[in-house]
């Protein structure tokens, strides 16, 4: 009962619908899925256009992508085009075009169509591809200068430079940028001397930035400046005395993230003094290798010049690859660049160690390189930041800049949780392992390490790497002298990394292993990795709350661990961060197969007066989010240190880990009191009415404003449920769940008949009350938990309630179960919806006749096994050429007929070794340029020969 996937659901709505937005569906849209599309969200009160699962500004233009085995259409562009209702409202409408037609006419005798490409292009001569393309954005160019010299790089390392992080995997999506900021010189103040680096990464539609600054106080503010030079955002620095400025820009609008990714957003950085520096935004492909790093400031007062070096070793040898960004250090007024000689000198106590000289130019003043081999002084005087870089230009007048080399800086976190599911012999023990770590500058790990539920006494603890072979642990650091047995806890510090040590922590290659009497290679591991700063306001230098099966009551064995970082603000606001490791996915195909679990906070007496409440869904190894309406009993056992978290899970419902939270607090009448305990549990809070008022989505219904996508019960009925859809009310009939109670009472102020226990009142189970169910479901569609046994419509934003599909929560096993609803057979040419939220037609009474094929309706139930493609049925085991709107016939892909179900595969093609690839016009696999070439060469000298023959 899964959704099709993305690509399959895309090209659905292609055939059966065509290339239409969401806004703008016709009357015959394709069969909706059971779960909703997955598409990001538009920015608030913006407008666009809905296609193929994601969310495009207006203007946008784009290439649309069919799934497998389809592709990209590069011959169709696609363009949301503005448009005007008739009450002014804009919105958005896609058009997409064959833009084939518009391919240039070609001068060459032999034209090829690159991979990727609509048009085709002259080959390139040999001059052309022997030019090598600019090293800004890339570590490509001195990793060829690594391998002319040494021709040692593994390949580990050559695919980490050439990955960009966008395409690490879906946990770790995001873009990295970077921005050197140096004094402002077109400004009548005096010009600053001070440089600040600024790393910055993008998740969905948050900017996340760490800052650090030398040669200037700390920053009262931060601004960012679009195109225009406008600023859209700002962030008061709060005050501290570190050199590290942390901070998060949430909710990026679409025009502000498409400036961004085309590098045209700036960053300004002023003092109370008014001192002020400022640089652009890149991107850089660098970032996602960098292990070292340097900001490079002049000794000159008011110089407005500095730069930074990103610099990275090796995986195997002990080369250091490094790449300057400069900024200041070339004056050029004019309009054509010249060439500038520089030094660049690695230095240690003012001793020159090395030196390179070079040549850039005033308009790309870029550089960079690789040092190989450095020998063991150097390593270590790189590991405990000693060493120092410096830039100077030669000529008349010489500038220069150097600052020091030290670990990579930035507000992340390095922690690990450790699991009996990701030991080297995985296990099923129940306990937990949790550790925080700080890098400094001089090379010096400190460490908190907690362990609890060790099924046997612990006889070592340690920082390893991957071992080379099985079960052949490859031991770092021993940190078992530091671990006291009668807390669980280690606390100290490790000063001996070692440069290449450094390198692996910072690149998530190091672990951490318990070993215990019974398990002696390692009870419970865990990989030490960096955790995005999210700016929720959660202490992370400190230790997490430990979450573990054997904290759950009765203990549960199980792989599966987990830490939280929990606090509560000023404004009794609950701040929760949650890490997971060893929760899999379930094998069983239902509709929330993809849910790793259940988080979910509330006090550790059982008893049946439980203050629990739902946080949020697991979907990958993190959750965090904010919870605003907590009741006063909640906030009272935080405060004492009686309340948990707990995670639920598919085969664990009552509680697969879980830990006891104490976090003090003085909140003593809550927030929004207890009144609110089956309202959203943090997505959509309730909102002042004049920002509801100002929201473009808000929806007004029965004289009250509700905000996009809350859910309320209406006035005029109590067995209905309305919600909102970007302006649209959606309203639908209640369910009522099949009781199996001898007696049931109607409460005046419900829809639905409720169980009458006169002996028990506390255990009646209310439909809106579901979610306190320890034993239920959790529904993905309206993110409630259901009671068992109960049955509903699927709500799937924006749609809302799906009628031609009924959910089940399948007793205390927590499986949802939705099937389509059966439909009968009919006879009749033209069947009828007799009202308008009915899924199955019926028969006329007037007409008896045999339906024809062609007028069956789509949703009706198991019919003859055919199948269906654009406006063509085909009979089982049919072949065809897929016909796509704006592009025709696809001969490169075969479809067929399987029992029902329409299947695609496109031709299989050999795999290409040489290096230039072009496919030839009515081919469907590419070929190697020069045989193509050879091909060619033969024909003319055939057709010659036949000439020279016939005269």
């Amino acid at each position: 009962h899964l959704p099709p996937p993305p690509g399959r659901w895309l090209l659905q709505d292609v055939r059966e619908v065509g290339y239409k937005t969401e806004r703008g569906r016709g009357s015959e849209s394709p069969a909706l899925p059971i779960q909703s599309e997955r598409e990001p969200l538009p920015s608030k009160g913006l407008s666009g256009c809905s296609f193929g699962g994601r969310f495009y500004s207006l203007e946008d233009t784009w290439h649309p992508d069919l799934g497998e085995p389809f592709g990209i259409m590069h011959c169709v562009l696609c363009h949301c085009e503005p448009q005007k209702s008739r009450r002014g409202k804009v919105f958005g409408k896609v058009n997409c075009k064959n833009i084939k037609q518009d391919c240039p006419n070609l001068d060459c005798d032999d034209p090829v169509l690159l991979p990727g490409h609509c048009c085709k292009t002259c080959p390139k001569r040999v001059d052309d591809m022997k030019q090598t393309d600019s090293v800004l954005d890339s570590f490509d160019y001195f990793l060829e200068k690594d391998k002319e010299k040494v021709d040692d790089l593994h390949k580990s390392y050559n695919d980490r430079s050439y990955l960009s992080s966008e395409e690490v995997g879906s946990e770790e999506s995001r873009t990295d940028f970077v921005a050197v900021l140096t004094g402002v010189t077109d400004s009548w103040l005096p010009t600053s001397s001070g440089v600040a680096r600024a790393r910055f990464s993008l998740t969905k539609t948050s900017l996340a930035f760490s800052v650090t600054y030398q040669r200037m106080e700390r920053p009262s503010r931060i601004t960012f400046l679009d195109s225009d030079g406008t600023a859209v955002f700002e962030y008061r620095v709060p005050r501290g005395q570190s050199h590290m400025i942390c901070g998060v820009w949430k909710n990026l609008a679409k025009p502000l993230m498409r400036q961004l990714q085309s590098e045209q957003i700036r960053i300004s950085m002023s003092t109370s003094r008014r001192e002020e520096v400022e640089g652009k935004i890149i991107k850089h492909r660098a970032l996602f290798a960098e292990t070292f790093s340097s900001t490079l400031t002049s000794e000159n007062q008011n110089s407005g010049m500095g730069g930074i070096a990103m610099l990275t070793l090796s995986d195997t040898e002990n080369n250091l690859h490094f790449i300057l960004i400069l900024q200041g250090l070339i004056k050029h007024k004019e309009k054509e660049p010249h060439v500038v000689p520089i030094r660049v000198q690695l230095v240690y106590r003012q001793h020159i160690l090395r030196e390179i000289q070079a040549n850039i130019t005033s308009h790309d003043p870029d550089f960079a390189e690789v040092l190989t081999d450095l020998n063991s002084r150097e390593l270590f005087w790189l590991s405990r930041g000693q060493l120092e870089i410096a830039v100077a230009t030669e000529g008349q007048d010489p500038r220069q800049i150097s600052g020091f080399i030290t670990s990579r800086k930035s507000c992340d976190t390095i922690q690990s949780v450790m699991s009996s599911g990701d030991a080297l012999t995985p296990g099923k023990t129940g306990g937990v392992g949790s550790a925080v770590f700080h890098l400094h500058d001089n090379g010096t790990l400190e460490y908190q390490v907690q362990v609890a539920g060790l099924t046997s006494d612990f006889i070592g603890l340690t920082i390893e790497v991957k071992p080379r072979r099985r079960n052949k642990r490859s031991v770092l650091y021993d940190l078992t002298p530091e671990f006291s047995k009668a807390t669980g806890r280690a606390q100290g510090s490790w000063s001996r990394l070692e440069a290449r040590h450094i390198h692996m922590l910072l690149q998530n290659e190091l672990f951490i292993n318990v070993a215990t009497v019974h398990n002696q290679d390692g009870e419970l591991r865990g990989q030490i990795k960096a955790l995005l700063y999210n700016g929720l306001e959660a202490a992370r230098h400190e230790l997490p709350v430990p979450l573990a099966g054997h904290f759950v009551s009765p203990p549960v064995r199980t792989g599966a661990s987990g830490h939280a970082w929990v606090s509560v603000d000023r404004q009794c606001h609950l701040h929760y961060e949650i890490i997971v490791a060893g929760l899999g996915k379930s094998d069983d195909i239902t509709v929330n197969a993809h849910l790793h679990g259940l988080a979910e906070i509330g006090e550790m007496d059982d008893s049946s007066t439980t203050h629990k409440r739902l946080l949020t869904g697991f979907y990958g190894s993190q959750a965090q989010g904010v919870l605003k309406d907590i009741s006063v009993e909640l906030l009272r056992h935080l405060d004492q240190g009686t309340a948990f978290i707990q995670v639920s899970t598919k085969m664990n419902p009552r509680g697969e880990i879980r830990g006891q939270i104490h976090v003090p607090n003085s909140c003593e009448f809550g927030t929004r009191g207890e009144e609110e305990e089956d309202g959203e549990f943090d997505d959509y809070l309730v909102k002042d009415v004049e920002e509801l008022k100002k929201d473009p989505q808000t929806c007004f219904f029965e004289n009250q404003h509700h905000a996009h996508g809350s859910r309320w019960t209406p006035n005029y009925d109590k067995c209905f449920s309305c919600s909102c859809q970007k302006r649209t009310v959606i309203c639908d009939p209640v369910i009522c769940p099949v009781l199996t109670c001898p007696k049931t009472v109607q409460p005046s102020d419900k829809c639905c008949p409720v169980c009458d226990d006169r002996k028990e009142p506390k255990d009646m189970k209310t439909p809106e009350k579901v979610e306190e169910h320890l034993e239920g479901c959790y529904f993905e569609g309206d993110q409630k938990m259901h009671a068992p046994g109960t049955t509903w419509h699927p709500f799937v934003p924006p749609f809302g309630y799906i009628k031609c599909a009924v959910c089940t929560c399948k007793g205390s096993s927590g499986e949802v179960h939705c099937e389509k609803v059966t439909c009968p057979v009919l006879t009749c040419a033209h069947p009828v919806r007799r009202n308008p939220s009915d899924c199955c037609k019926e028969c006329p009474e007037e007409e008896k006749s045999v339906a024809a094929l062609e007028h069956s309706d789509m949703m009706q139930a198991d019919g003859p096994r055919h199948c269906k493609f654009g406006k063509n049925y085909y009979q089982n085991s049919d072949n065809w050429h897929p016909w796509v709107p704006l592009v025709g016939e696809m001969k490169c892909i075969t479809c067929w007929c399987d029992h029902g179900v329409t299947k695609c595969q496109r031709k299989q093609c050999q795999v290409l070794t040489c290096s230039n690839i072009t496919r030839r016009e009515g081919t469907c696999c590419p070929e190697c340029v020069g045989k193509i070439r050879t091909r060619i060469v033969t024909k003319m000298e055939d057709a010659k020969r036949e000439e020279t023959q016939q005269k």
